[in-house]
């Protein structure tokens, strides 16, 4: 399995490997905002799920075919997994015989696993006396799955990602603040705003990006969980009944379990994969996820640092106030992050950054450094 730049062990997950920008421990916010890393020479390998068990996806053979491509102008080869199954005519030319889900060994050749819109049909219960529907991922898939995000491996979740795999609560925490799929208005133009602009997959877009699709209204708002990278403008188009007001985030990213989630809500019209601008961000949560890239605060978020903080508070007194210490600065700098002061926030999670070099932890201090250059290149956005 491809590696991010850095990986630092911490104790957030026994065993699990937190993916960092070490390289911003040093920089912090005063490096560039704009630069997103340096992308690795070495080839890596991609999967893309397109198995579908419930509505097939038309645009899920468009995806396959530009990723394949883009691979080949960007380094990295593809493997696809979409079996003819019932209905669904899978993709019998490119899908590989049997599932690659085997073991957790198995998927580490893997820098990172794209689930191009797979739906499974469990949205919906069966009724009577019927057996559960079967999901995109067997229990003993899941599991292998599960072991190769903590591993360190990443995950790309293109439109109806959010739309399988309904009772499986891990997997909605993967794709992102266990927001799923609820409802759509008719395909229709809207714009989308860019919230997070310094991020790798969002560097090339304008502040104002209007496009024709299908927009998905979610069962819950994951901003609590998750760095929003996207927001849609309910002004711009008719929600429909499903609509989520005034913050509707549209793609986001994290770290999860020791891995990388990416998900973009867009996609389903087949036109988005010759559109160079949308597969420019769509390379960009691709490299990201499988460590090629680093950048724009790479999608960290205060809570996923406040938990850092209070784990290393444990280690005695003079630990326990230093971490006490952070812990309010980090506080301070999400209020002013919340009010739209973000010199503010970047200028206090300096002063944190400098307050956790006592803990001697680098794992903190990456992370307070990432938060650092995610608020500093908001300033003036």
């Amino acid at each position: 399995m491809r590696k991010p730049l850095s990986l630092i062990t911490t104790g957030l997950a026994a065993g699990a490997l937190l993916l960092t920008g070490a390289s911003y421990a040093s920089a912090g916010a005063e490096s560039d905002p704009a630069t997103s890393a340096v992308t690795a020479a070495e080839p890596y390998k991609v999967l893309v799920v397109g198995k579908t068990l419930g509505f097939r996806h038309s645009h899920i053979d468009d995806t396959t075919n530009a990723v394949i491509a883009l691979g080949k102008e960007h380094g990295f080869t593809v493997d696809v997994w979409d079996p003819p199954i019932g209905n669904s005519p899978g993709q019998p030319a490119l899908t590989m015989a049997t599932t690659p889900f085997t073991s957790t060994e198995a998927l580490s050749k893997y820098a990172t696993i794209m689930f191009a819109s797979p739906v499974d049909g469990t949205n919906s219960e069966p009724v009577g006396n019927q057996p559960p529907r079967a999901r995109t991922l067997n229990p003993d898939e899941l599991a292998a799955f599960q072991g190769y995000i903590h591993q360190g491996g990443g995950f790309v979740g293109l439109h109806a990602a959010t739309d399988e795999m309904h009772a499986v609560p891990w997997f909605s925490e993967l794709t992102g603040g266990s927001a799923r799929f609820r409802n759509h208005p008719a395909q229709q133009q809207a714009t989308m705003v860019v919230e997070s602009p310094n991020h790798p997959s969002t560097t090339m877009l304008p502040k104002q990006w209007s496009r024709f699709d299908e927009w998905y209204n979610f069962t819950s708002n994951p901003r609590e969980d998750v760095h929003v990278l996207l927001t849609l403008d309910e002004s711009t188009y008719n929600p429909g009944s499903g609509r989520m007001g005034a913050d509707h985030p549209i793609a986001w990213c994290h770290n999860f379990e020791g891995g990388r989630s990416w998900y973009e809500g867009a996609g389903h019209v087949d036109a988005a994969y010759s559109d160079p601008l949308f597969l420019d961000h769509l390379l960009g949560g691709i490299e990201w996820t499988a460590g090629v890239v680093e950048g724009g605060g790479n999608c960290v978020t205060f809570p996923e640092v406040e938990k850092i903080t209070a784990e290393l508070g444990d280690g005695g007194n003079r630990n326990a106030k230093l971490s006490e210490d952070v812990a309010d600065y980090l506080a301070a700098a999400e209020a002013a992050a919340e009010a739209g002061d973000h010199a503010e926030a970047a200028h206090i999670l300096k002063q944190a950054k400098g307050k956790a070099h006592g803990l001697q932890d680098e794992t903190i201090v990456a992370k307070l450094a990432d938060l650092q250059e995610w608020q500093g290149g908001l300033v003036g956005w």
